[in-house]
Parts: structure tokens; C-alpha cells; sequence
């Protein structure tokens, strides 16, 4: 089941953090970006926060989910929707603690001769 463009634009919404918080979607399903990092996916109208040692600090032990079959496991996020500033603070951690993805190569233009 693909996820619906309504509940990623209410996770955003309730993420406060306006168009700093960006999402693309994927396969059918989204990737939530915040400075350039994939932070979160939405799979199945759930929402996925990517595993970091910030995001265990703030979460405790958390139980593990798999968004989608053979993925790596991440922290399903469910009662956090509904507190607005503990989402906010678990995005930005998690943003804080991964590494920036490296620069894409240019694409070369093709000469037609």
C-alpha cells in the first residue's frame, strides 16, 4: 500500500520546521530530508525515523521496524506525531548525527556530431 500525500504533508506540518523539512517521493512511498539528510521515510502512511545513536538517546530502547521488506531497521515513530516538539527534536538530532551524502558528480553533456 503506498503512502497518501495528505499524511506526509500532516508529518511535516506537525515537524514545525517548515521548508527546511523537504520530502520526495519514492516508489511509492516518501524520504524526509532536513540539510540535505535523509532523516525519516513515510512507508504504509507510517512514519520511520533513520537509526542514530541521537535518535536511541532521545527514544530509549526502542523497539526496531523494518519500513519495508529486507530494509534496515529503523524507529517506528507513532505517539511522537502527536507531541510536536519531541518530532522536531528527534528530526534534528537524527540530521545532526548523520554524515551530509557526498556531492553529486556533474553530468556530462553529450555532443551530438
Amino acid at each position: 500500500m503506498a503512502s497518501h500525500a495528505g499524511f506526509v504533508e500532516y508529518v511535516c506540518a506537525q515537524a514545525g520546521l517548515g521548508p527546511a523539512l523537504g520530502h520526495r517521493k519514492m516508489f511509492g512511498e516518501y524520504a524526509l530530508y532536513l540539510d540535505g539528510r535523509v532523516v525519516a521515510l513515510i512507508c504504509d502512511d507510517q512514519l520511520f525515523l533513520k537509526p542514530s545513536a541521537a535518535g536511541e538517546a532521545l527514544l530509549g530502547r526502542a523497539p526496531a521496524h523494518h519500513p519495508y521488506p529486507n530494509a534496515r531497521a529503523h524507529f517506528r515513530l507513532d505517539a511522537e506525531l502527536d507531541t510536536p516538539g519531541r518530532l522536531q527534536q528527534l528530526l534534528i538530532a537524527t540530521a545532526a548525527a548523520l554524515p551530509l551524502p557526498p556531492p553529486k558528480k556533474p553530468r556530462r553533456m553529450r555532443r551530438n556530431d
